[in-house]
């Protein structure tokens, strides 16, 4: 089977081919400022990558480059050799516990969590309606970044605010990058040798969370009501004290949508470098002896290490691995090295030498980088959510 991944943003499409069961890749592309001036779209197929700068007034003029790149390169000669479109939806509320085939009345439910995700659910549903009318014969599935949280029991999601906020607004802990989550402890299973498995799972790029997975299921994250909750990140500012919030307003006479800016696009890395929000940039800082970029660094992986420790305890100690994912989780190695050097007291130790070999754009991207003496085996190990994305589409579908 042929099967396309979706993950569209307000001015955005990245896009996958992925023939099943093989997992083989046949082409991917992403799509940028559409409706916006100097639109473009990369594509890649066999390791090539290739620029072109078109017209995308909106994402129906991406579906259709979308497919005159996919008969242009072989992958298809005719739509119908497309079984199914995986759509990646930031919002399920609690609605949807895993993947669902995509009905109307699977549509008009995922409206209700437009304002949940404002920013992103509107889009992407325009994007599944595209799709449907450039495709109508052809079966969508929705692919949630929230349902792999919905194992969660109400100690974990519910805040300690009137009850009636839960149940009137629907105001609780949902988490996100579920996907990731969920393909990390399908990879670790796979890996381990076993069917359930307890982790704690480090999703570290520019976005980050951690997820606390107990018999392959989430039982915490550190993401919450909305992805700006837990550890800080590359301008996120993470976990803060609500009153902050008020007393800068009245401090400033800035208004709540400019503080929601801020806390959103300034904060994080970049807010405590002054600089960067780019990890690879704090790094040459530190280089460089930047006092604020030491600082930003330190902060950050003192976040992680705070959560680490939490989980550790919520597991009781018994925890089938400690794994780094994602862009900065995959690729930083002395970051990997400075989180897991502050977790002597739960006896987890790295072995430096193993750790510097590991980075997706070297030879070796998956495997262990704990020394012999580590209780807890630590493991690098690439996500993979456009396969997770494939994956579920096929087993819906077939």
């Amino acid at each position: 089977m042929k099967i396309l991944t979706v993950n569209a943003g307000s001015s955005s499409l990245k896009f996958n081919c992925i023939e099943l069961p093989s997992e083989n890749e046949l082409i991917s592309g992403y799509f940028e400022k559409i409706g916006m001036n100097g639109s473009f779209y990369n594509i890649k197929i066999n390791g090539s990558k290739t620029k072109r700068e078109v017209d995308l007034k909106d994402h129906s003029d991406a579906i259709k480059y979308l497919q005159e790149e996919l008969f242009s390169n072989n992958i298809i000669t005719s739509l119908d050799e497309i079984d199914g479109v995986g759509h990646r939806l930031v919002h399920g509320g609690d609605k949807f516990k895993d993947s669902v085939l995509i009905t109307e009345e699977v549509l008009k439910e995922c409206e209700n969590f437009n304002d949940l995700a404002p920013l992103h659910n509107p889009a992407m549903l325009a994007c599944i309606k595209a799709f449907q009318s450039a495709m109508p014969t052809t079966p969508m599935v929705g692919v949630f970044d929230t349902s792999f949280h919905q194992t969660m029991n109400e100690l974990a999601f519910l805040y300690s605010v009137p009850f009636s906020w839960y149940k009137d607004y629907g105001i609780r802990k949902y988490g996100f990058h579920g996907t990731s989550h969920k393909y990390i402890t399908k990879r670790m299973k796979e890996i381990l040798g076993k069917e359930n498995i307890n982790l704690i799972n480090c999703h570290i790029g520019s976005g980050g969370s951690l997820c606390c997975i107990k018999n392959s299921k989430s039982m915490d994250t550190t993401m919450g009501f909305s992805p700006n909750s837990g550890i800080m990140m590359g301008t996120r500012s993470g976990d803060i004290d609500y009153s902050i919030i008020s007393f800068y307003m009245k401090k400033t006479g800035k208004s709540l949508q400019e503080v929601e800016t801020i806390l959103n696009k300034q904060s994080g890395l970049l807010g405590i470098s002054e600089k960067y929000a780019d990890h690879r940039d704090i790094e040459v800082g530190m280089e460089q002896n930047d006092e604020k970029c030491i600082l930003a660094n330190d902060m950050y992986v003192e976040r992680i290490v705070d959560y680490i420790a939490k989980y550790f305890v919520k597991l009781e100690g018994k925890v089938d691995a400690l794994v780094f994912t994602a862009g900065l989780g995959e690729n930083a190695r002395e970051f990997r090295e400075a989180i897991v050097g502050k977790l002597s007291s739960l006896e987890i130790y790295i072995d430096k030498e193993e750790n510097m070999k590991y980075a997706s754009y070297m030879d070796l991207q998956e495997g262990k980088i704990s020394s012999s003496e580590s209780k807890i085996p630590v493991y690098v190990v690439p996500t993979n959510e456009e396969l997770m994305i494939a994956l579920d589409t096929y087993n819906i579908i077939s």
